[in-house]
């Protein structure tokens, strides 16, 4: 089932998300409909607070986004209760979007390398080094269950030119072509 994806604005997004247990009510349609919404909204990733929950979770599929000769190099996977352990390597810039901030995007600075320990979706524990594009995918899902959102990490000349778009975003003047939850007092 397509989920709303919550828009920068709603509070549930600078929150910092709760770890799960396997007893977490229907956890496999969660998951399952995290993918749905993720692919429906052309994402490579949705980190759970993005559909309003404000649990450790998110689903990244970056096979997707690779070359054709190249697909083996990505990841589709789930991870449960991810802790970042390291994050290493050049920072190297790369533009990033984000599902919850329809419209904006810009250059944003992240290790290249980053070591996490996770639950798989039966709840086996992992310790994992990812590098490179896929590395970059799950520090910004990871950010969210941090409560924080790329645009935090943009130049403050950027923040500024974008500021107006957020405003926008914020007061419900936004066109995704995706189902949305507006945060409204």
């Amino acid at each position: 089932m397509i989920l709303p994806i919550y828009l920068y604005g709603h509070p549930v997004l600078k929150k910092v998300a709760v770890p799960i247990t396997e007893e977490y009510p229907e956890i496999a349609i969660l998951m399952d409909n995290m993918y749905d919404t993720m692919y429906n909204a052309k994402g490579v990733g949705l980190a759970a607070p993005q559909i309003g929950l404000s649990i450790r979770l998110f689903v990244v599929d970056t096979i997707q986004a690779m070359k054709k000769e190249e697909e083996d190099k990505g990841i589709k996977r789930v991870f449960i209760n991810p802790v970042i352990l390291n994050e290493s390597g050049d920072e190297w810039v790369f533009e990033e979007g984000c599902l919850s901030i329809p419209a904006i995007s810009g250059d944003v600075e992240r290790k290249a390398k980053v070591m996490l320990r996770y639950l798989d979706t039966d709840f086996v524990e992992h310790t994992e080094e990812f590098d490179g594009f896929n590395a970059r995918v799950i520090q910004h899902e990871y950010d969210h269950l941090e409560g924080k959102l790329f645009i935090e990490k943009l130049k403050p000349l950027k923040k500024k030119l974008i500021q107006g778009k957020l405003n926008k975003i914020k007061a419900g003047d936004v066109n995704a072509e995706y189902k949305v939850k507006l945060y409204r007092l």
